[in-house]
């Protein structure tokens, strides 16, 4: 692992973090890259090396990371509100071991306080990494 790099960019995170969302200090951390589209919710992110497991890909916590901020954050930009994760399953199908990768989240179906979506992750390739389902719970009487 390069630690200089992986010092670089906790030191870069610490100094630019704003506790919102897409700035968040995690956000900021992964060096995530937010893009929208209408029910759509792209991140673009650098699989770095010091967020590997230990057989050398990226870890399954950092991509179910992802995966559930690229969720909340379309949740929060369709509605206008921070929801929270009820639940979330995520199935992992290749590992992620260099490059840029992608995820994107998509709402499935929207009620007025559950909401279910989905998030997929590609490798820089676009094959398909991983795939999350969840359910969100809107704040009530808003």
């Amino acid at each position: 692992m390069n630690e200089d790099r992986a010092r670089a960019r906790f030191e870069s995170a610490l100094a630019t973090y704003r506790q919102e969302f897409e700035t968040f200090f995690l956000a900021r951390l992964l060096d995530l890259g937010f893009e929208y589209e209408e029910e759509l919710c792209r991140i673009r992110f650098p699989v770095e090396e010091f967020l590997f497991n230990p057989q050398g890909s990226l870890h399954g916590g950092a991509i179910a990371t992802v995966m559930d901020i690229s969720m909340g954050h379309l949740l929060k930009h369709v509605t206008g509100m921070a929801g929270a994760t009820l639940e979330m399953k995520v199935q992992y199908l290749r590992p992620l071991t260099s490059g840029t990768a992608c995820c994107e989240g998509r709402i499935l179906r929207r009620g007025r306080s559950l909401c279910f979506l989905e998030s997929r992750m590609f490798n820089e390739a676009g094959d398909l990494a991983a795939m999350a389902t969840s359910t969100w719970k809107l704040p009530a009487g808003k």
